[in-house]
């Protein structure tokens, strides 16, 4: 099968870009997800040709055939990951590579096609340097990338597309929760599950997330930022909220962190945080906490904190669950010294304003 062999990208001219005045007023509040750049990337697979017609030109509408199959069988993955300013005022990604493993695993669920990582990381480079002027100057601002793939090939049919295509977008962001809040509020959903064992929990696919609509809007309208989940089989088990994974700090100063298991997305500011969690010797077991675990503990003070984290949130901490049952409070309320500190040492790592020990940081320019 004949296959693009390295990230080249014909460039496609933008006939009306974003006029810097209003690009500059846009960006004094981006906020999160609300404004995009003017490029995107686009590369097209098939069962004939593999990878090809890997181009940037401007971002706008896909065209779609009606029966395109991600419109009815949602063979569609993604992946979200930032651009960032460092100290010396250059660009940087954070694990890349980490991000490129994922999305392939996501496509091996769904029965998608391989996506080589120079493809993947090519294409992120190649739309950070073309759109680098869209970078926030805003506190914690930073260049919001999704790359996402899906099923093109029009039928109908319950079988894997022999087509589909692959699209890199960015997107200027600032504070992720709207309510700005240093801890956020959360609600148990007792009657939604996100994933079941053998399912896609482990991928990142928009059915995961359609999914958690429902309980979302639910916290929402009773006045919480997230809805956390537990286990399908038994509706005990801490799995993770809508779009982040969680972190337990007990007293005793371990912490306590959910398994993947199948049934759970391996965040990457997850991984990062257990590796920055050993370099200060810390303890982190990763191992089942049931719900009345954590009431029980946070009322008899064995948890101190308790904290959300994910690429979009960075590290969050959580101060008040609610659910059916009653609602209780972490700690005081804010945010605690462990939550404070990873927070601050991965921002510095990824903004290149600390060392870099794991080798986490690549730099673009």
């Amino acid at each position: 099968m004949a296959t693009l062999a390295d990230p080249a990208f014909a460039r496609q001219p933008h006939p009306a870009p974003v006029p810097g005045a209003t690009r500059v007023e846009a960006l004094r509040d981006p906020g999160f997800g609300k404004i995009f750049s003017d490029h995107m990337v686009v590369i097209d697979w098939s069962e004939a040709k593999g990878w090809h017609n890997a181009t940037i030109g401007p971002r706008g509408p896909i065209a779609l055939d009606p029966a395109a199959a991600v419109l009815h069988y949602a063979q569609e993955i993604f992946e979200g990951l930032k651009a960032y300013r460092t100290a010396d005022g250059g660009t940087a990604l954070f694990r890349p590579q980490a991000n490129a493993a994922r999305f392939n695993r996501s496509a091996a669920r769904l029965a998608m096609p391989d996506l080589p990582e120079a493809l993947f990381i090519g294409a992120i480079k190649e739309l950070v340097a073309t759109d680098r002027e869209w970078f926030p100057p805003v506190d914690g601002g930073s260049l919001y990338l999704r790359p996402f793939m899906f099923a093109s090939e029009a039928f109908l049919g319950v079988r894997p597309a022999r087509e589909y295509k692959f699209v890199v977008i960015a997107s200027p962001a600032g504070n992720y929760f709207k309510s700005g809040a240093p801890a956020v509020s959360i609600w148990v959903s007792s009657d939604y599950t996100r994933a079941a064992p053998g399912g896609t929990g482990a991928a990142k696919c928009g059915g995961n997330y359609a999914a958690s609509l429902v309980p979302q809007a639910e916290a929402i309208a009773r006045g919480h930022d997230q809805v956390v989940f537990l286990d399908a089989a038994e509706h005990r088990w801490i799995e993770e909220l809508g779009g982040m994974n969680l972190f337990f700090v007990m007293a005793d100063g371990s912490v306590i962190t959910p398994p993947l298991g199948g049934t759970i997305l391996p965040g990457i500011t997850r991984d990062s945080l257990i590796d920055l969690m050993h370099d200060e010797g810390l303890t982190v077991r990763e191992e089942r906490y049931g719900i009345d675990q954590w009431r029980a503990d946070a009322a008899s003070g064995a948890l101190v904190e308790t904290f959300a984290c994910g690429t979009a949130a960075v590290v969050t901490a959580v101060g008040k669950v609610a659910g059916h049952d009653g609602e209780f409070t972490i700690g005081a309320g804010t945010p605690g010294q462990l939550t404070q500190k990873l927070r601050s040492r991965l921002v510095a790592i990824q903004r290149g304003e600390a060392p870099d020990p794991h080798g986490w940081v690549v730099r673009l320019d």
